[in-house]
């Protein structure tokens, strides 16, 4: 019994170093691959590039920024931070420096979306966003806003928002039904409600009783009157349609 539980106890004791070991062995496998990231303010691309693949990591410059205080091309920024521990083949993000602020923002309220496109590249800028605003009696593909506004000093970036007119939406509707009604009556209706009345074709097998002439003729489709009857409609009731939409029936 003594020999069994002594085997037992080294056998357990065996095990436990056996789990610490590994233990021990996977935490400096992993942070062994782990390395501090380098301080690259006040670098340029060129000297941070190599800093960081001494180390092997890698640099990404992201933003560009205005700054009084760093000179042009240099390195202001960089996520992460100096001395965060991270794994072999991270990137590190930087924000480089343009230098002082030395271009005039241009006024382009009024001009084209396109136009104003060019009037700020060609001064060395660039169009951050576009945002887009219905405004009736508004000419559409016009600029209404810009930030920042023209002439503005100590910009932060070299980007333009501009803010654009879509022009205006004609009014919509929600189609009625007109399905049962006297055509006559449907027609006064549409054009009252701002519509235009399309194509009227008579449902196949539709005879139209109407038609009193003592000699018709056999093989002439029957025509449509002001008192045939609406069976269906396009646009369909219900469907959403703008002023001056054109609405085609079949009668019978």
């Amino acid at each position: 019994m003594k020999s069994f539980l002594r085997f037992a106890l080294v056998t357990l004791l065996l095990l436990v170093v056996a789990m610490v070991s590994a233990v021990v062995t996977m935490s400096l496998a992993i942070h062994g691959t782990e390395v501090a990231v380098p301080n690259l303010v006040g670098m340029n691309p060129v000297e941070a590039e190599r800093s960081a693949a001494a180390l092997g990591l890698s640099v990404a410059v992201e933003r560009q920024y205005y700054s009084a205080g760093i000179q042009e091309g240099r390195i202001m920024t960089q996520i992460p931070a100096p001395g965060t521990r991270v794994r072999r083949g991270w990137q590190v993000r930087v924000a480089q420096s343009l230098g002082s602020q030395r271009v005039t923002v241009p006024d382009v309220l009024g001009e084209s979306g396109r136009a104003a496109g060019l009037n700020i590249r060609r001064r060395g800028l660039d169009v951050a966003s576009i945002a887009y605003l219905q405004m009736t009696g508004v000419t559409s593909d016009q600029v209404l806003a810009q930030s920042p506004p023209a002439s503005a000093s100590s910009i932060s970036a070299p980007r333009i928002n501009l803010l654009v007119s879509s022009g205006s939406q004609l009014p919509s509707f929600v189609m009625p039904s007109f399905l049962g009604q006297p055509l006559g009556t449907v027609n006064l209706t549409i054009l009252d409600a701002g519509f235009r009345l399309g194509q009227v074709t008579v449902a196949a097998g539709t005879q139209d009783s109407t038609n009193t002439s003592p000699d018709p003729q056999p093989n002439s489709p029957p025509q449509p009157s002001p008192a045939s009857i609406v069976v269906s409609q396009t646009p369909a009731p219900g469907q959403r349609v703008v002023a001056g939409a054109v609405v085609n029936f079949e009668v019978r």
